[in-house]
């Protein structure tokens, strides 16, 4: 067994030797982050190529780090280069199951209670990971591995008391979990796993001062085998004006 990589935080500068920045709208309105090849089946997706520095250390982090932590604001690509290595690592059978998980925090409005059942409850929160897997998986596939189990849908708050191993498992919008929560999901961690905890500490639903993000990436960074990237508004893929807002919000 190798020696144990040694924790880096990635900071936002981490543009040193990226000369050809290219512009946050490219000037090809049908820009798509995956290959080339915009209209090939939907339910087929080959390999997603990262659109700048940041996000190619991103990619770099989650093959090479048992846990990392990405960190940025919204329209950064966080969630889905985590989303997309997920099904990379499960279609290569280096994994044997997905695991996603997401508080279940409202944006400020209260919904009251949702019908169905667990997976139902859960579907408002976690649509944006459904999207993502949609686009890699189509949806066909996705209902299949959904039905087996090899993808499973876990709230946070039923996460205490499991031991993850051979999975890949993705913690979404962690803004919104305490420190505690955060906490108890990285001790999940089992052999052969790998963990994303992805989140924008400046976007978080809770009363100031619960959210355990920020803190908890503090503590962590001297740990071996934990890597950090930290994204900024310079990578944002959606909207130009969505970058151009950020800083003044």
């Amino acid at each position: 067994m190798g020696k144990p990589q040694r924790s880096r935080k990635i900071s936002p500068t981490a543009m040193h030797g990226f000369d050809n920045v290219q512009p946050l709208s490219p000037s090809d309105s049908c820009w798509s982050p995956l290959d080339d090849d915009a209209n090939r089946d939907q339910s087929f997706r080959r390999h997603v190529r990262p659109y700048n520095e940041n996000q190619r250390l991103l990619m770099e982090a989650i093959e090479t780090h048992p846990i990392t932590l990405a960190l940025g604001p919204a329209g950064t690509g966080k969630t889905y280069l985590t989303i997309a290595a997920a099904c990379e690592a499960f279609e290569e059978g280096r994994i044997a199951r997905i695991l996603l998980s997401r508080p279940a925090v409202e944006a400020g409005e209260n919904l009251g209670f949702l019908p169905g059942g667990l997976e139902d409850k859960l579907m408002p929160y976690l649509r944006p990971l459904y999207d993502a897997l949609n686009d890699r998986l189509g949806a066909r596939k996705l209902k299949a591995l959904l039905a087996d189990g090899s993808i499973e849908i876990a709230p946070v708050a039923f996460m205490r008391g499991r031991t993850l191993n051979n999975a890949f498992i993705v913690i979404d919008e962690a803004q919104n979990c305490t420190y505690g929560q955060i906490k108890m999901l990285l001790t999940r961690l089992g052999w052969h796993s790998t963990m994303v905890i992805t989140g924008d500490p400046d976007q978080s639903d809770l009363l100031p001062g619960i959210s355990g993000l920020t803190e908890i990436a503090r503590r962590l960074e001297p740990v071996d085998g934990i890597a950090q990237v930290t994204m900024t508004e310079a990578d944002v893929v959606r909207h130009p004006l969505v970058a151009s807002m950020i800083p003044y919000l």
